[in-house]
């Protein structure tokens, strides 16, 4: 991980992967894309951004259908949605060297693990966005906010790794694309801090067919956040992890200034594609209550969102069977 011009693939060219794979090769930087139903759009005219930090388009992609014709690289950027997970034995192991890292940029718990048992242990690194981006249309990616990336080294059972060189490394080529970039000595600890985000607004988004404003406007939604929130504060701690109390008033105080958003769930939940609703809060939920941690409102949230979310694909199953466009 030492060679500064390390080339990267990007796999889940959507809204996160399209984002930091975009700017990537704009600063300069080797950028192989994998993409499904966007390749041929992508493939002929490029990818579009546009961002508070500048409009860009990237008129010749690197864009491919197939990982087995993608070239080996050195980073693998791994922003396909967890529900996904299951081509992932198929599609990683012909991208790598023999000294690749995979950058595991995906919501929720318990992703690293999953990864690690394809790739093995030492190529996993974890990294948590926190950004605000949508995808207009096929190659076409709309940057709202935000955008930081903290980094941690994954290890069997999460154990403490420390602040690597290659994280250094990874981290100056972000960098060097204007990607703010924060490293972490402890992942699951950045994890559990992100989840006191993600479960309440991810899951309330789709439940109360609302954005983020519209979630902090309403007194007694916002009361309900803070309860979820400090549910996942004690989750945490079912892992022997401690998040102060106080952070609960940083992520309101965030999501006060933040734009108008639909969360990743809710965007999926629009355009009928399956939730991760177990990432995001069955695996939390799950981990909590194995050490005898209680989660009542965010239990309640998962088995509404597994009911809605079987009803959509439910929909979508048969209109696709009917043909309807």
């Amino acid at each position: 991980m030492s060679n500064r011009n390390r080339n990267y693939a990007v796999v889940g060219t959507g809204a996160l992967g399209g984002f930091y794979g975009a700017r990537l090769q704009k600063a300069g930087f080797e950028v192989h894309f994998l993409l499904r139903s966007d390749y041929d759009r992508v493939k002929k005219h490029g990818l579009v951004v546009e961002s508070p930090d500048g409009d860009f388009t990237l008129e010749q992609v690197r864009a491919y259908r197939d990982a087995n014709k993608m070239p080996k690289c050195d980073v693998i950027i791994l922003a396909l949605k967890t529900t996904q997970n299951h081509c992932l034995a198929k599609v990683l192991p012909p991208l790598l060297k023999d000294s690749s890292v995979v950058l595991v940029l995906q919501n929720g718990l318990d992703a690293e693990p999953e990864v690690a048992k394809i790739v093995g242990d030492q190529r996993v690194i974890g990294g948590l966005c926190f950004l605000c981006s949508y995808k207009v249309s096929p190659g076409h990616i709309c940057h709202l906010d935000y955008g930081t990336i903290t980094l941690g080294e994954y290890a069997r059972d999460y154990k403490h790794t420390g602040i690597t060189d290659r994280m250094h490394h990874i981290a100056s080529d972000f960098k060097r694309a204007g990607i703010p970039m924060k490293l972490s000595e402890d992942l699951l600890l950045s994890r559990w801090k992100k989840l006191v985000w993600n479960i309440p607004y991810n899951a309330l988004s789709v439940i109360l067919d609302a954005r983020t404003d519209e979630l902090m406007e309403n007194p007694h939604i916002l009361a309900l956040v803070e309860q979820i929130m400090a549910e996942v504060i004690a989750g945490a701690k079912s892992c022997d992890r401690i998040i102060a109390n106080d952070f609960i008033e940083l992520m309101l105080e965030r999501t006060h200034k933040m734009k108008p958003y639909r969360t990743s769930m809710k965007i999926d939940y629009d355009e009928s594609r399956p939730l991760e609703v177990e990432a995001i809060l069955g695996n939390p939920l799950r981990i909590a209550e194995k050490a005898g941690i209680k989660m009542p409102q965010t239990s309640v949230l998962y088995r509404m969102l597994k009911f809605m979310d079987a009803q959509k694909q439910e929909a979508e199953r048969t209109r696709r069977l009917l043909g309807v466009q």
